[in-house]
């Protein structure tokens, strides 16, 4: 039950930490150290199984599938909240870096194609939502997430901040990934399109020479994350150190990349801190939490296959393109797969692009809102809103 007043952001930021710390108050620095440490090497080896062989996001799916396994399985998975709030501005600079001043002329040169992806994003939130709701019975805010077509990292740090169902949201969003990691580019293999040899990971090689380059590109971006934070933007400290890297890439101004393995530790960890969320999760629970993963996506699937066709009636452009440039997968993935059909990276860079800053600018705006309005209607002393039916 949320308190009236000033307690309820209090109380649900307690909330959270306590959701994501259990029992750390009272466990010795050893006990704590132990678990942590074995969280750690589960979600490394997890991480390093999928990465390893070129799954897309595999560094982050697979670390999230092995902690979540253990943490089924009754061991006792946690994270320090100072590792967490590091891995979120390390995962903020490394997004960021996927604009360019290629990409930011690409969106201004294929204005009806962008337009129509950005209608087909918003109807899929929609939609997606309004299917998780009636269908699974889900609250609003963790229905919009879990529905959000992209951005699975930032999407997991707000659900944390907000209070949604984090274990839902996660299986959601982890399914949609690994759905169309492995059947986008297994049917385009199929066909003998795709040069399955290439690899291709989030960040870049570490070169000396830009040593001072990616200084600066760590300060700027961890003191806007900070300042993001300290004025409670949902999401901030991600949010902040993406869109101050973004700027920074953006502009031209800095060209240094985090480190791969830099990027690829933060993808396992926050893989970590997602997975230690499934402890105490019956199967009848996780088993709808799947459903539900499967009929969410189906809905998406269909949505960008009409706008897709629309699109291709009103200009001409190149089917596979369209696939890939519409395809909710992750950026690199969706790059790579681009790169391999010798199609134009720009414009498929620019479509994903503009899909990945749509879901990370509305899905806080949309979080505080849906936040301050529920803190509203329990504060003018009408009835609580009704419990998510995802909890047991």
């Amino acid at each position: 039950m949320i308190p009236a007043r000033g307690g309820a952001s209090i109380s649900r930021l307690a909330s959270v930490k306590a959701a994501f710390l259990p029992a750390s108050q009272v466990l010795s620095p050893s006990v704590a150290f132990g678990r942590v440490a074995e969280t750690l090497a589960i979600a490394v080896a997890g991480g390093i199984a999928l990465g390893l062989v070129g799954m897309p996001a595999g560094w982050l799916s697979g670390s999230i599938l092995a902690v979540a396994g253990a943490s089924l399985a009754g061991r006792h998975m946690m994270m320090p909240t100072w590792l967490m709030r590091t891995i979120y501005v390390l995962i903020g600079i490394s997004l960021g870096a996927v604009v360019t001043p290629e990409t930011l002329h690409g969106m201004a040169a294929y204005p009806l194609s962008i337009a129509v992806l950005i209608a087909a994003m918003a109807v899929i939130g929609v939609a997606g939502a309004y299917y998780l709701q009636v269908v699974h019975g889900w609250d609003k805010i963790s229905a919009y997430l879990a529905s959000a077509p992209g951005g699975m990292s930032q999407v997991i740090v707000l659900a944390a901040e907000v209070g949604a169902d984090l274990r839902a949201v996660a299986i959601v969003q982890t399914m949609r990934v690994v759905i169309i990691a492995v059947g986008l580019p297994a049917g385009l293999t199929l066909f003998g399109l795709v040069n399955t040899a290439a690899r291709r990971s989030v960040g870049g090689p570490f070169e000396l020479s830009q040593f001072g380059e990616l200084a600066v590109l760590i300060a700027l971006s961890t003191a806007m994350a900070l300042v993001a934070h300290r004025l409670r933007f949902p999401g901030g400290l991600l949010f902040g150190a993406m869109l101050t890297s973004a700027a920074l890439h953006g502009s031209g101004v800095v060209h240094a990349l985090m480190p791969w393995w830099a990027t690829n530790t933060a993808q396992i960890a926050l893989g970590a801190v997602t997975g230690s969320r499934f402890a105490n999760t019956p199967l009848t629970l996780l088993v709808r939490f799947i459903a539900a993963a499967f009929g969410s996506f189906a809905v998406s699937v269909a949505i960008v296959a009409v706008f897709a066709v629309a699109l291709i009636n009103l200009v001409s452009v190149h089917l596979a393109e369209v696939m890939i440039a519409f395809a909710p997968g992750s950026v690199d993935a969706m790059m790579l797969l681009a790169l391999a059909l010798n199609l134009d990276p720009v414009y498929v860079g620019a479509h994903h692009l503009t899909r990945i800053f749509l879901v990370s600018m509305a899905m806080p705006l949309f979080a505080r809102h849906s936040v301050r309005r529920q803190e509203i209607f329990v504060d003018e002393d009408k009835p609580p809103l009704k419990e998510p039916q995802l909890e047991e």
